[in-house]
């Protein structure tokens, strides 16, 4: 079986091109034929199909007038994409494609392209553009669903979309673009990584696809070990808005407790990081290390005591959360999104409400002040549940079923 996986970007951006990656190797082991499709980027992993990519696209770079007009009608369908693709295609003839990130930059053009050949389309949704048109349902740092019901004029009113009325009304295009040709009704099999996500697609009624929740995998190879209990709390991932990371600094100064907290990611938020530690005098109980390459990142994971993921927007399935369970560390989480669905409150973790800072301080106190009996058993809870949930063997079983499936 061919298999033609898509995502706007073929170089480590987030848990997207993980899953990406980790797709095309894993299907490659099984004795699938895979290759790819996507944008042009000097970043880029070497790919045998990059003749076939689209040119690379960035939105947020500074234009002139004449560049934004021909920026914002790429972004709306690109003909570029559709014609490029079409070729990949016709020189491949994949029998399965399978969607993740495509919106924007690829845009709904490559759905079209594989409709015309009559070739399935399986699309996982990593977030929740199809039915939001700035992705996160995220206002202003507070959850909005105002555009679920297709109502998409509200992100260009409020401006959602990074702050920006310019990118915030391409967005609002973009949505209705794919709303009045049918992008989404075009698909024959959504993934949704978490079963909110599931309920929040079938809810605004964007397709008339099967829907399927299916848990993210962890790659082949990874190593289901248990950890010894390390002396930090710790936080890994993207610095920013949505993360909930102020929230975490916040209820780590009310908490009582001598254990320090590492955060290590980067992103456009370190700044206001910075200034917070050093404002409230935190400097000698919070540290925050940068970026770290996967091997010094697993050393850091394996050392702490346990993952905080206090995200302040519908999560799906972080990779964080799965990664931290493998090597049997808890995880303290927000009940929002998918998260709760991962993280077992009291069994694997602790769970608290999004935004409330006392109940996460808490929660926090009491990660660090479990007897050592407590925090092994909780530890041991946290290695079982990856195991049985994040195996890779058992998503790529389920997904060959799907794929033979729609080829018949």
């Amino acid at each position: 079986m061919k298999i033609l996986l898509v995502n706007k970007f073929h170089n480590i951006h987030g848990g997207s091109e993980t899953y990406y990656f980790s797709l095309g190797e894993m299907l490659g082991k099984a004795g699938c034929d895979v290759i790819y499709f996507s944008m042009k980027d000097e970043e880029n992993e070497p790919c045998a199909t990059e003749e076939y990519f689209v040119e690379n696209v960035d939105f947020n770079a500074r234009m002139s007038v004449g560049k934004t007009l021909k920026t914002a009608i790429k972004l709306l369908y690109s003909f570029e994409a559709k014609e490029k693709f079409e070729k990949l295609i016709r020189d491949e003839r994949p029998d399965i494609i399978h969607l993740n990130l495509f919106q924007s930059q690829l845009t709904g053009s490559v759905v079209d392209a594989a409709k015309k050949y009559n070739i399935p389309i399986v699309h996982t949704a990593h977030d929740l553009k199809s039915i939001c048109p700035n992705y996160k349902m995220l206002n202003n740092g507070k959850i909005c669903e105002r555009c679920i019901r297709g109502n998409y004029t509200n992100c260009f009113k409020s401006g959602c979309m990074k702050n920006s009325k310019r990118k915030s009304l391409l967005a609002t295009l973009e949505a209705y673009v794919y709303k009045l040709i049918g992008t989404y009704r075009k698909l024959d099999v959504i993934i949704t990584p978490s079963e909110f996500y599931k309920r929040k697609i079938l809810d605004a009624n964007v397709t008339d696809c099967e829907i399927i929740h299916m848990k993210n995998f962890l790659p082949s190879g990874t190593e289901y070990k248990l950890s010894n209990a390390g002396d930090y709390l710790l936080f890994f991932g993207r610095l920013s808005e949505e993360k909930g990371i102020i929230s975490l600094l916040e209820a780590y100064k009310k908490a009582d407790v001598d254990k320090p907290l590492y955060i290590v990611g980067k992103g456009p938020m370190e700044e206001e990081i910075r200034e917070y530690i050093d404002k409230n005098t935190l400097a000698d109980k919070v540290f925050l290390t940068g970026f770290k390459k996967k091997n010094e990142l697993k050393k850091i994971i394996e050392a702490s005591i346990c993952v905080c993921l206090i995200s302040e927007w519908y999560e799906n399935c972080p990779c964080s959360v799965m990664e931290a369970m493998a090597m049997g560390k808890p995880v303290i989480a927000n009940d929002i999104g998918g998260l709760s669905e991962i993280v077992k409150d009291g069994e694997t973790g602790f769970v608290v409400p999004a935004f409330d800072t006392d109940k996460l301080s808490s929660a926090i106190e009491r990660m660090c002040n479990l007897t050592k009996e407590d925090l092994l058993e909780m530890s041991k809870n946290a290695l079982l549940y990856a195991k049985e949930n994040f195996d890779d063997k058992k998503y790529l079983e389920k997904l060959l079923g799907i794929y033979r499936s729609l080829v018949k």
